[in-house]
């Protein structure tokens, strides 16, 4: 979701005006992934890093999170979509953390398509944390247990706009085997156009994980698992 705050300096509006354009965007992309049937997609929200953006903006985009919850909810359980927050929201304000978590109780069981929001995330904190929480006996699946992504496939696809190639500490760990995809365009003017050519490019990539193809084409779940994130 790179880019928000550049569209709306572009357009004479001022940063604040580029996340609420942000907005509309993700929701048409969700729109689409419904039709799509794609199960999980997460957005880059705000990072441990943005903290040291200016208090206004910050203030501006936190209010914005809150306030959409509290008046979208009905029609997010009607879409079938299920909310889930990765990263750490005890540093909130009181009103902003009872929202998220009250959204999260109230979509807990829709099965459409599952939302991530990355807020006030950071992966080498969460691969830390994980550790810690693991303990001695180590396992990697142990591990990932302990991850804020515990229990969801890892991303086929991520797609990052704005112009930078760089994963900016997001999902640093599950990312190991995701398709990379960097585009100049900034996010609020991300449209399903430049989804469906990502989607094609993705198709054309033969996914190995090590192996060579012939032992993979059999393999359904090599085909068939779509986890979109931006």
């Amino acid at each position: 979701m790179d880019g928000n705050g550049r569209w709306g300096k572009k357009k004479g509006k001022g940063r604040n005006f580029g996340h609420l354009k942000g907005v509309e965007t993700v929701k048409k992309v969700v729109k689409q992934s419904i039709k799509l049937k794609i199960p999980i997609i997460t957005f880059y929200v705000f990072s441990s890093e943005n903290w040291k953006r200016p208090n206004n903006e910050k203030n501006y985009l936190f209010k914005l999170i809150k306030n959409y919850f509290k008046k979208k909810i009905k029609n997010i359980i009607n879409q079938g979509i299920k909310i889930n927050i990765l990263g750490d929201i005890n540093r909130f304000s009181l009103d902003l953390k009872f929202t998220l978590k009250k959204t999260m109780k109230l979509t807990k069981k829709n099965k459409k398509i599952i939302v991530n929001l990355a807020i006030n995330y950071g992966s080498k904190s969460e691969i830390i944390q994980a550790i810690k929480k693991t303990g001695e006996r180590f396992s990697v699946k142990k591990f990932e247990t302990n991850l804020y992504t515990k229990g969801m496939s890892d991303p086929d696809i991520l797609i990052r706009t704005g112009g930078f190639k760089r994963l900016s500490n997001f999902l640093l760990w599950q990312s190991a085997y995701t398709e990379l995809f960097f585009l100049k365009k900034l996010w609020p003017d991300f449209n399903s156009i430049d989804l469906a050519r990502i989607i094609r490019s993705y198709k054309k990539i033969n996914r190995n994980y090590g192996k060579i193809w012939s032992q993979l084409i059999l393999k359904e779940e090599y085909l068939h698992r779509w986890v979109y994130y931006f």
